[in-house]
């Protein structure tokens, strides 16, 4: 075995820091739930209307001008255990907080009512200097909204009330596996 193989092997256990986006390890994952039978989640299309194509020829058509028809309300849904789920996922480079701004009004009251009407609203939050990403339930969000008047929600908020989605190979980000300790009855 030469000194180089040694190397290859070590590199080849570290899945941290892949280079990938949050949005690409959660299509990843979804994927992994639908292909074992696990889960069925989607990423939700985006609302858009085209109102300029251009034509050069049939197979060359170019998309010139499109609007958003509505604004969108989350990310992701799908259906788990009989139990309909819905979630936005979001990234900051911040160190210290997560900006508020990021999370648009109505997609809170869309998650909101998904809770009220029995389903489970969350966020996927990724902290990615520090490589950290937190699932953090509509109901804790709500408390965060009802009992502070800041612009961002401190890293210390998630430590204390999220639940930290530790990396994987497979599936990348494992929400399930915190949604079963949650709704399910396993141990958080």
């Amino acid at each position: 075995m030469t000194k180089n193989m040694g190397a290859n092997f070590r590199n080849i256990n570290t899945y941290a820091n892949r280079g990938m986006t949050l949005e690409a390890d959660i299509k990843a994952s979804n994927d992994y739930y639908l292909i074992n039978d696990k889960a069925v989640i989607y990423k939700k299309p985006t609302p858009i209307t085209i109102s300029k194509v251009n034509y050069p020829s049939r197979r060359e058509a170019v998309i010139k001008e499109g609007y958003f028809r509505t604004p969108s309300t989350t990310d992701y849904n799908g259906i788990y255990k009989g139990k309909y789920i819905d979630f936005d996922a979001k990234e900051t480079k911040l160190k210290t907080a997560f900006p508020l701004s990021n999370i648009h009004p109505h997609q809170i009251k869309h998650l909101n009512q998904i809770y009220k009407h029995g389903g489970i609203g969350f966020l996927i939050v990724r902290f990615t200097v520090l490589n950290k990403t937190f699932l953090l339930t509509i109901e804790d969000l709500i408390k965060f909204l009802d009992e502070y008047d800041r612009k961002s929600i401190p890293l210390s908020y998630f430590e204390e009330n999220g639940y930290i989605i530790k990396d994987k190979y497979n599936p990348r980000v494992d929400y399930l596996e915190i949604l079963d300790k949650l709704y399910f009855g396993g141990n958080v």
